[in-house]
């Protein structure tokens, strides 16, 4: 299965990345507040990179879910 990365771990992109890792693609996954990622890994049983560019190192596919803050304080 493909080696994917997932950018954005917001109301849409946690699960998103899970449904990804359910189907058994390997996923790397950065957010910029790192607790999310680390508990998006632990779990989903996938990897948490410290910046988007070692997350994406390596993918074949690189998806981008983020927002701006207006959006994400409403």
């Amino acid at each position: 299965m493909a080696k994917v990365a997932f950018i954005g771990l917001g109301v849409m992109g946690f699960p998103m990345a899970g449904h990804l890792a359910a189907k058994g693609y390997a996923v790397t996954v950065y957010n910029r507040t790192r607790a999310k990622a680390d508990a998006w890994a632990a779990k989903h049983g996938g990897a948490a990179a410290a910046t988007p560019a070692k997350a994406a190192e390596g993918a074949e596919l690189v998806f981008s879910c983020v927002g701006d803050d207006p959006i994400c304080a409403r």
